[in-house]
This record gives structure tokens, sequence and C-alpha cells, in this order.
């Protein structure tokens, strides 16, 4: 299923439409991240106001009014300037050949692996550079509500793939990103042109593999005919687990955001 995002009335498709002919590209031209269609205000969802407070290091310390004032504020502005965008690509396991121990161990026996990228766009980008520059406070509000959001719309994307996986008698493991275990960063520009990253969600990487826009994440994905019991999870080969207070609470990052 080879499936490419039009942009808005390019072939009478508009946003959050699918254009599907063949093959196994799927690409999302923007998902709606929230819980109902009225949070465009300032209320944004209860889980996401909590992944927003986890990552500006709330520990349960009083917050005044005002602060919980502008938290709500920055969020729904960061809801509003995000242009969340997500590709995936199946492969036959053959085809994907990545460095490291702990990815061959996560796709032992799967008889498909999924390549996935998701993005919220340039806007976010360039408004952490202006709030840089005129307000670091809101800069690091903002920065974690991006955060919290490119990390849910991570999520909502492998649910996606996990449903697709189930209506065909399929199963998936978990989502495994480059930097996770000992899956390095380099193998980030092959991720990314098998995906037409670039085109599709306009996502490239700097000398260091580091992806721009900043607020993106690639993921790999094993597809199983029987379920996975007993296989390890993020937490399990991320290199800073040894040290990490979320990593044994219902608070962990599950791998990659500490």
């Amino acid at each position: 299923m080879q499936g490419v995002a039009a942009a808005d009335g390019e072939n009478g498709v508009t946003d959050g439409e699918l254009v599907e002919p063949c093959g196994k590209t799927v690409a999302r031209a923007k998902i709606d991240m929230s819980n109902s269609h009225a949070s465009r205000s300032t209320r944004e969802p209860m889980h996401a106001r909590r992944e927003m407070l986890r990552y500006l290091g709330y520990r349960g310390q009083a917050i005044t009014p005002d602060l919980e004032t502008r938290i709500s504020e920055v969020a729904a502005r960061c809801e509003e300037i995000a242009r969340p965008m997500a590709v995936w690509r199946t492969f036959p396991p053959e085809a994907v050949r990545l460095p490291g121990n702990d990815i061959v161990r996560h796709l032992d026996g799967a008889i498909e692996v999924v390549l996935m990228a998701v993005t919220l766009g340039h806007g976010v980008d360039r408004e952490l550079r202006r709030l840089s520059l005129t307000d670091p406070l809101e800069q690091v509000i903002f920065d974690a509500a991006a955060t919290a959001a490119v990390e849910r719309l991570a999520d909502k994307t492998e649910a996606e793939i996990r449903t697709e996986a189930a209506e065909r008698g399929l199963f998936c493991s978990w989502r495994f990103s480059p930097g996770y275990g000992d899956l390095p960063l380099d193998v980030q520009p092959d991720v990314l042109a098998r995906l037409n990253a670039a085109r599709r969600l306009g996502i490239t990487y700097t000398r260091s593999h580091l992806m721009v826009p900043t607020k993106s994440v690639t993921a790999v994905i094993g597809v199983h005919a029987i379920p996975q019991e007993g296989v390890a999870d993020a937490c399990d080969v991320c290199n800073l687990s040894a040290g990490c207070e979320r990593a044994w609470t219902e608070s962990r990052c599950g791998g990659g955001s500490c």
C-alpha cells in the first residue's frame, strides 16, 4: 500500500485524509492529537498536561494560578503552531540491516519491519528560537509542551501501526528509536531516506545526525506472527536507565526522552 499525503485541496485531499494507490507506505498529512475537537482552547487534555509537567521537572510543587494559566496558554499555542505529520513503511526483515545487538534482539523473529517517522513541523522550531530571544521561561514551557506533543504523536502513530497489523492477525513489538541501546544515531540518514521523509515530512538531519525539525521521532517496529512475551522495553536498553529516577515508576519515559 503506497500512501502519499497530498496538500490541502490537492486531488480533493484535505488534512487527515489518505491517498493509498498501492504498496506499503502510509503517510498522514496531519494527525489530530487532541482528545476532543474542542481542545484548541487553553484546556489541554489531562494526560498531555501531566507529560508537560514531567518534562518541566515537576515533583509535586505548588503551582501558582498565574503559572497554571501560562502553562495552559503555552500548550494551546503549541497545538496551534504544530503541524503533526507521520509516515511509515513496511519492509521484509532482510531488507533492513541495522547495526547493534539490541536491535537484532528486538527484531528477532519478525516477519516484517516497520520504519516510522513523525514530526511537529518547522513552525515549532521557529517559535522556540523566537522565545529563546524574547522569553526564556516561556521557551522552557513551550519546549516541554512540544516534547510531550511529539511523544503523543509517536504513540498515536504506533497505535495505528498496531491496529493495521492486528487487522491482519499480526502482533507488534514496541517502537525502538535510533539512540536506544547500541543502535547509533548515524542510522538516521538511512531511515529518513527509506521513508522519503525530507519530501513527505520536511525532516532533514545535521552532521551529528540530529533531526530538523527538532521535535521529530523515528523508530523501528517488528511485526510478528505470534505475540511477543517477556520482551524487554525501552527502559531495559536505555543507556541512562541505571541512574534514572523514572525508570521504575509510572511516569517512566519509555526511553529516549530522559
